[in-house]
């Protein structure tokens, strides 16, 4: 079975690489269609770390992608959630118009921004709520850069704050389901993950 160490640091070089990639201008448009196949290999690197309560842990990814996927659906087709916005063509498969790696994101989200707060050792309505508060955080890092790089697009021009706060909505049922099957654990690759991401976003803002 493949270290912790080892996952942490494919991931790093798998990051750094994408960033140098989409950063280059003669490069940005190959490495962008692999964004999908980037978020699948970190969802995978998160199964492949995981310690404990292994097969609970799967069962909470499949809830939380069939959450993610559910939530999409409803803000693409009637924008009551989220607002007015559609997918592009950069981030693969779609069913109905909602790529089915953002399923996956939302999983990623959850176990990665809850792995940070879990070191800060509160209870765990506290951890649910600022983990949240970091996922929406992520979000309005990641909202700028998604509309360049053709991931979605609102259809106002602007991105609404309406959108952040049904980001918080979803966010914190997902990670108070995660608290209540006990699934927090300290996990370094989790950790890194979320802190790669949430860097390799910010670079992309430049």
């Amino acid at each position: 079975m493949i270290s912790e160490r080892w996952i942490r640091i494919i991931l790093l070089i798998l990051y750094i690489v994408g960033a140098f990639g989409m950063l280059t201008p003669s490069t940005r448009t190959w490495f962008v269609q692999l964004s999908a196949l980037n978020l699948a290999i970190s969802f995978a690197a998160l199964i492949a770390s995981r310690k404990t309560n292994r097969t609970t842990f799967l069962l909470f990814l499949s809830l939380a992608f069939i959450i993610g996927i559910t939530v999409e659906l409803i803000g693409v087709h009637t924008s009551y959630l989220f607002g007015s916005y559609y997918y592009g063509n950069s981030l693969g498969w779609k069913w109905h118009g909602v790529p089915l790696i953002i399923g996956l994101n939302w999983g990623i989200l959850t176990v990665t921004s809850t792995a940070i707060i879990h070191r800060l050792q509160f209870n765990k309505h506290i951890e649910s709520i600022l983990a949240a508060i970091l996922m929406v955080l992520f979000d309005y890092i990641l909202e700028p850069v998604a509309i360049k790089l053709d991931y979605w697009h609102w259809t106002e021009g602007t991105i609404p704050i309406y959108n952040f706060i049904c980001w918080f909505g979803v966010s914190y049922i997902l990670q108070l389901i995660y608290q209540r099957l006990k699934l927090t654990e300290v996990n370094k690759v989790a950790e890194s993950l979320f802190l790669m991401m949430f860097i390799f976003f910010t670079l992309l803002i430049l």
